[in-house]
């Protein structure tokens, strides 16, 4: 008989995130084990049943139920990491808008304004629709970066189409 191995994720917003698997071998021994993946820091326990064993049904029952718990588990992570890519981006778009030495001076007002209350907008979303889908995420998301996206991609066409257009003006003073 083959291990079973159930897995929790826990995933917030600021909050550690822990990773708590569950393992019952041949012997019908209980390991779990619990892992802060931000600290890498691990504790685990085994649990032995020394009153008296489990019977094959219920063992067999347990490993089915293992089994029908783990496409639930894939969805639920495919959920977090769609919300947790959401939030990435909002953040990272955030910070690259703020800050001075990355575009914030080169982002047009009107723009800028528009990107800021994009986002704000997509923070309140995710804090107003904690258990929506993870396709729900994923449109978020590309609301998001189809406001996000055209205005970087000006901003770098314009910085890199500044550059050869000066280029082209110093040529024609030559002649």
């Amino acid at each position: 008989m083959a291990i079973v191995s159930y897995y929790i994720f826990i995933f917030f917003r600021g909050v550690p995130q822990i990773e708590v698997t569950f393992e019952v071998d041949q012997n019908r021994i209980l390991q779990v084990r619990a892992e802060d993946k931000a600290a890498k820091k691990s504790k685990s326990i085994t649990i032995k049943n020394e009153k008296g064993s489990l019977s094959q049904e219920e063992i067999e029952r347990m490993v089915k139920e293992a089994e029908e718990f783990s496409e639930e588990d894939k969805k639920w992570k495919e959920k977090i990491d769609a919300k947790n890519k959401l939030e990435t981006y909002v953040y990272n778009m955030k910070s690259t808008v703020k800050d001075k030495g990355k575009l914030a001076d080169k982002i047009d007002s009107d723009d800028k304004e528009k990107i800021d209350s994009t986002l704000k907008e997509a923070l309140e979303w995710l804090d107003d629709n904690q258990n929506v889908e993870k396709e729900d995420y994923d449109e978020k998301l590309k609301e998001v970066e189809e406001v996000c996206n055209p205005v970087i991609q000006k901003v770098y066409q314009r910085s890199g189409g500044a550059s050869s257009s000066s280029d082209e003006d110093e040529s024609h003073e030559e002649l």
